[in-house]
Formats: structure tokens, sequence, C-alpha cells
């Protein structure tokens, strides 16, 4: 809670969210619009109290305790600019809420749409994380991302309702207490119905420093379950994939390895051994949307907060997939965990 007081003085009361943090780093959250400049003098002269008494940068703030921050005067060209590009439309206010596909308090599902990115960056000024302040709670505090999802798969993303949370849920994907299971089209069918991959990667570097490689003295340690479910000739296959680990364009890869890419993969396109006899599928006549057959469909790990409860939930196909998958006659509302006992 914030409230100025007499003098201009800014008083902010700690909430349980920011329980534990330091000073310095909870000023660049809590009054984003104090210079970091500004801030260190303000610290260094003993201006910024905590329940009336000094405070260094690294004190660590408690739930319920005061902050007082001395008056000051910012440029109001940069307060607008500020303001500008924290305002959410209304649009966009009502595209990341229909994104809810679970919330209890503590943890919250998205169903990602492919096209959007979870973070932003170089260039990408709408993002899922920009608009993250639309689903805060009754006290203000705005749900954190857990973990990524590239911009081109869509499917289930979890986010956190606290600090507390996003920790034992970050823990969690650190495991082995979590299970991913991703479908995909791939084309053509892998010679190999089910297996594990184990491929290290790493960034290619120079211009292709965007692209992942696998190199097996360099790269990071990186394994993916895989099973296909169905097949369509050896046009194509609908593999399902866990992840066991998280690195960048894991799964994309991993299907290279299995002589097969991702049906609308144009960063990872399968590399045709020249011995091999199977032909390059065609697939022109198929009505399907050009773009990624990736989607995160379920997750299931232990309710951080719950004892003994588990977080089961799964992300429903897009109707641009469900027609891809209809195409070559799978079964989108398949519910089978191919991985059950691994």
């Amino acid at each position: 809670m914030s409230a100025t007081g007499g003098g201009g003085f800014r008083f902010i009361t700690v909430t349980e969210d920011d329980d534990g943090q330091r000073l310095d780093r909870w000023l660049k959250k809590n009054a984003p619009d104090l210079p970091y400049i500004l801030a260190q003098k303000f610290l260094r002269k003993g201006m910024i109290r905590i329940d009336g008494k000094r405070a260094k940068p690294e004190r660590k703030l408690g739930a319920g305790e005061e902050v007082k921050i001395p008056p000051f005067e910012t440029k109001g060209p940069k307060s607008e600019k500020h303001d500008k590009t924290r305002k959410i439309s209304d649009e966009d206010a009502a595209f990341i809420q229909s994104l809810v596909i679970y919330d209890d308090g503590d943890v919250i599902a998205l169903n990602k749409p492919a096209g959007i990115a979870t973070q932003g960056g170089t260039k990408i000024k709408r993002h899922i994380d920009g608009l993250l302040p639309v689903l805060k709670d009754k006290q203000g505090v705005v749900p954190r991302l857990v973990h990524r999802l590239d911009k081109d798969t869509s499917g289930v993303m979890l986010l956190a309702r606290s600090s507390k949370v996003a920790k034992a849920l970050g823990d969690a994907f650190k495991g082995r207490n979590i299970k991913k299971i991703y479908w995909a089209l791939l084309s053509p069918v892998p010679e190999v119905h089910s297996g594990k991959i184990n491929a290290p990667l790493i960034k290619a570097g120079g211009v292709n420093r965007e692209k992942m490689i696998i190199d097996e003295e360099e790269g990071k340690y990186a394994v993916t379950e895989f099973a296909v479910l169905e097949r369509a000739g050896e046009a194509a296959a609908f593999v399902a994939f866990w992840p066991r680990t998280g690195r960048t364009h894991q799964i994309r890869i991993h299907a290279q390895t299995m002589g097969s890419s991702v049906i609308g993969d144009h960063k990872y396109k399968h590399i045709r051994d020249p011995e091999s006899k199977k032909l390059e599928a065609d697939f022109s006549d198929i009505d399907m949307e050009d773009r990624l057959h990736l989607h995160a469909r379920r997750i299931i790990l232990p309710h951080p907060t719950k004892v003994g409860k588990t977080l089961d939930i799964t992300a429903p196909l897009s109707p641009e997939l469900v027609k891809s998958w209809k195409a070559f006659g799978f079964n989108h509302k398949d519910k089978s965990d191919p991985f059950e006992g691994l």
C-alpha cells in the first residue's frame, strides 16, 4: 500500500510478496520513477527510512514495514514516456485474460498461442510478460513467469502469484519432479517409434547466433523422451515428447536426429540423408496453417504449496492445430500419457 504524506513524502508498506527482499532492489520495483543515482544518494544520506530508522541498500525488508521516501522531481518527458510504455490497451487486457486456463490463487496456467513472445527483447514490444499486470491480485501483486516457450510454440505456461511460489516452481523445473508433454507433427515419419535422445546443445554463434546446434564436446546436457502415437503413411507422424531438460529449441533440434523435422519449422528443417529412399513430403493439398506444429500439451508436478496435491494441467489445441490433426486423421483429443511409468 502506498500513500503520500505531508511535505510530499511517500510512504509504502512492504507486502508479504516482498518479504525478505533487499531495499535497493525493492525500490527499483516499487518506486520505478525514482532514478537509481538519486536513490543511492538518498540511501547514503539516510533519507530513506524504514519504520523511522535509517537503512542501508542491502537491508532486507519485512512484511508490514513502512518505507519512507523523500520528495523528488523527475523530468516531465521521461515520466510521460514511462507511463506510456506501461499502459495496456483494453484489447490486450482481454487477450491475456482469455489465455487463463487455471488459477488457484497460487498458480496460474496460460494457454499461450503461437506468434507472441514470452518476454521482450530487440524489436519485441508486445509479449506475455508485459501483459501480466492485468492479472495482478487484490493486493496489486503481479504474477511472475516461471518458464518460457518459444515465440512460435503454443501451449501451457505456468505463472506464480508470489515469490515463494515462484521459487518452489523454479526448483521443480530444475529438478526431476516435473513432466512436460509436448505434441508435434513431424515429417517424414521417424524410423524409430520410441526412445530417448541424448544430444548436447550449444548456441551456434557467428551469423547463426540465434540458432542452436548439437555439440558433443562443448554443448550442454540435453535429453528428450519421445513416442510416435500415430502415423499417416510415411509422410507425417503425431509424436509426443518429454524434454527432461529445458534447452532452447531442444525438441526442434532433437527431431532432426530422428531424421525428421517439426512441420512448419523453417529454422530447423530435416536434413535429408542422400542415401534415404524417403520422399520429401508435399502438403500442398492439405488444408493447414503454415506455423510450427509444436504444442506444450500437458504439465504435471507437485503443487508448490498444497502438500499431497498434484497439478495436472492440459492445454487444448488451438483451432488451426485441430484442423491439421484432423487433416491427417490424428486424434486431437488423445488423453493418454505415453510416458507413464518412466
